[in-house]
């Protein structure tokens, strides 16, 4: 297979299919080249006989994202709002606790305390940090240059509250907090608008689900583009020479005027080019590591924990599940869904699918109690071991990478253009962030076409 066109983009997620709409509407030909078997990226969803959707990677949007709203407004698909009707539980120190709210209530007025001052800390420094630049932020090298675990081992000296963080901050980013630049941490409690709205659901990024899942309106997306759209095409080698760009696929070759890698800088390091890119682009995509996780969906015959009381939600900070949602349909139906982060999913994720039902069980059952232990169907999504994806929820910047390679992110090279969730300003990391990136990449495209 051959092909031409004015614009190719590698990566048929949200990044690649906007950048493609985008630039499809003006008047502009693209090819979409993708390495699956289908469109969607981080985004997939599993439908069950019922018609219940499991959404298996991305899932939740906000009030503050406006593209994706934009975008499923445009195409007729609604939302509904995520069930947080209820106590949470809390696991702390091996011990579940039942309590209204976010934070539990039984901790002690100085551990207390002293999470809501870290708490606070956090999101004063972030309000520092500029979406746009954080390797400009006041202080930037020594932010960037400590780890998160540094900042908690000096900032919060009460040592329940410091193992309480230390859990925060592993099941959120999915990597021990050793691995994770303070620099890093910053930004993207702020291109979230703060740290509270990045964990929170009502106002916050996880207020809805889309009605029938994120992966349908990625394939609606796609539907549009017809056959612009190729499958089962990896790119192995671009080839960006004489005004033009040449894509070595398992497809064939396709050659663009221009061309948006719509990737994960890890995964586009993984490309090779020739010329070869900088060594500053380079040394960016072996400093910007995917986090590990597992997604869980657990389903019951009912949503037992709703007649408990209880929402659905459970932060825990020990076994294998470290959060859990209510995911149940409409039909009466009950869905947990969980989330194995850091540690925990790259230990299981290396063990048998028995020994790995078992912890997830374990954990359910002492969160929700011996109820728990009743699930209908267990799914299971090990983001790490996709080999197109190698870990979510998004690509981080390792402690100096930000100060060291940051402005290389979203700088063109030549005629090549970069988009992707993890170049975004604003909501980076989610769905709408991936939006804004295609369509940031488009639009230098279409500017440089005058």
């Amino acid at each position: 297979m051959t092909g031409k066109a004015d614009v190719a983009i590698v990566g048929a997620g949200f990044a690649g299919l906007s950048a493609a709409r985008t630039l499809t509407r003006a008047g502009v030909s693209v090819m979409v080249l993708e390495a699956r078997d289908r469109v969607g990226g981080r985004t997939f969803d599993l439908t069950l006989d019922d018609g219940t959707v499991l959404e298996m990677g991305g899932e939740w949007i906000g009030p503050k994202q406006a593209r994706i709203h934009a975008l499923i407004d445009d195409l007729g698909v609604g939302t509904l709002p995520q069930y947080i009707v209820g106590d949470t539980i809390t696991v702390f120190e091996g011990r579940p606790s039942r309590h209204p709210g976010e934070l539990p209530t039984n901790l002690g007025a100085e551990t207390t305390a002293a999470i809501n001052a870290a708490l606070n800390e956090l999101e004063a420094l972030a309000e520092t940090v500029p979406i746009e630049a954080p390797w400009a932020a006041p202080d930037a090298e020594r932010l960037d240059g400590r780890t998160m675990a540094d900042w908690l081992d000096a900032r919060v000296a009460e040592p329940r509250a410091h193992a309480f963080m230390r859990a925060i901050v592993e099941s959120i980013y999915v990597r021990p907090a050793g691995e994770a630049s303070l620099l890093d941490f910053l930004f993207h409690a702020r291109t979230a608008g703060s740290f509270a709205e990045s964990i929170g659901f009502e106002g916050a990024a996880q207020q809805d689900r889309i009605v029938g899942g994120p992966h349908d309106v990625a394939r609606r997306v796609a539907a549009e583009l017809g056959d612009r759209v190729v499958l089962e095409a990896p790119a192995r080698r671009i080839e960006h020479r004489h005004g033009s760009v040449a894509v070595e696929t398992d497809q064939g070759r396709f050659e663009a005027g221009r061309l948006i890698v719509a990737l994960s800088p890890m995964l586009a390091g993984r490309i090779q080019f020739g010329p070869p890119l900088s060594a500053v682009r380079d040394g960016l995509a072996q400093r910007m590591p995917h986090g590990s996780v597992i997604k869980v969906q657990a389903v019951y015959t009912t949503p037992f924990w709703k007649d408990a009381g209880l929402s659905g939600i459970c932060f825990s900070s020990d076994g294998a599940v470290d959060f859990t949602a209510d995911n149940s349909p409409s039909n009466g139906r009950g869905v947990l869904v969980g989330f194995i982060g850091g540690r925990e999913a790259r230990r299981l994720g290396a063990v048998s699918e028995g020994e790995r039902r078992t912890a997830i069980i374990t954990s359910l059952v002492r969160a929700f109690g011996p109820e728990a232990a009743d699930v209908e169907q267990l799914f299971e999504l090990d983001w790490s071991a996709e080999p197109w994806t190698r870990g979510c929820y998004s690509g981080h910047m390792s402690p100096g990478a930000w100060t060291a390679f940051g402005p290389a992110l979203r700088e063109p090279c030549g005629r090549i253009h970069w988009a992707g969730t993890e170049t975004a300003t604003w909501m980076n990391g989610y769905i709408d962030g991936a939006i804004a990136s295609g369509e940031r990449a488009a639009a230098e495209i279409l500017a440089d076409r005058g």
